[in-house]
């Protein structure tokens, strides 16, 4: 079972980062301090869903390690990879591969579909910077990263509709 009302939090909690992280393409330290917190609080509160154990921590600390990989690449913010890091550790750990799944198949189709938009908007940049090799500009095109919180969001929400009957009161 997952508590509905930590189920809600959370997403109250990613649709203003969500808004945030858009708007100024950069995740506040302050919501993995907060998340940190709840997750401390969850413990005592629902002992039965949440401990310190390998795996409640395993999924979180992968996101770490790669999320500082594609920081130093320039793919991934740094904000982007501690909110998801906490994020995680608010997920009961029965649920972090069927949330996990979620989230790959989102920044997939949500990435793939990026690919796409911005090839045909600037094709015609395109056709110019490979007729004239210039081919370290193709990030004029497709940039560097994008706001990573609302495709966490829209990962949730499709994770929510999975487990809508797991979730209690």
């Amino acid at each position: 079972m997952f508590p509905i009302i930590l189920f809600f939090f959370l997403f109250l909690e990613l649709t203003v980062v969500s808004y945030l992280d858009y708007k100024y393409k950069k995740i506040k330290n302050i919501w993995s301090v907060l998340n940190l917190i709840v997750f401390v609080f969850c413990i005592f509160i629902y002992p039965d869903l949440f401990s310190i154990s390998f795996g409640t921590f395993f999924y979180p600390v992968v996101f770490l390690g790669v999320g500082f990989i594609l920081f130093t690449l320039k793919v991934m913010g740094g904000g982007d990879s501690k909110f998801l890091f906490s994020f995680f550790l608010l997920v009961p750990e029965a649920f972090h591969e069927v949330f996990f799944m979620k989230l790959i198949y989102s920044t997939i189709m949500i990435g793939l579909f990026l690919l796409l938009f911005n090839t045909v908007k600037n094709f015609d940049k395109l056709i110019e910077l490979t007729k004239y090799k210039q081919f370290t500009r193709y990030r004029e095109v497709y940039g560097t990263k994008f706001a990573y919180a609302p495709v966490i969001g829209i990962s949730w929400i499709i994770f929510g509709w999975e487990i809508r009957k797991l979730l209690q009161i």
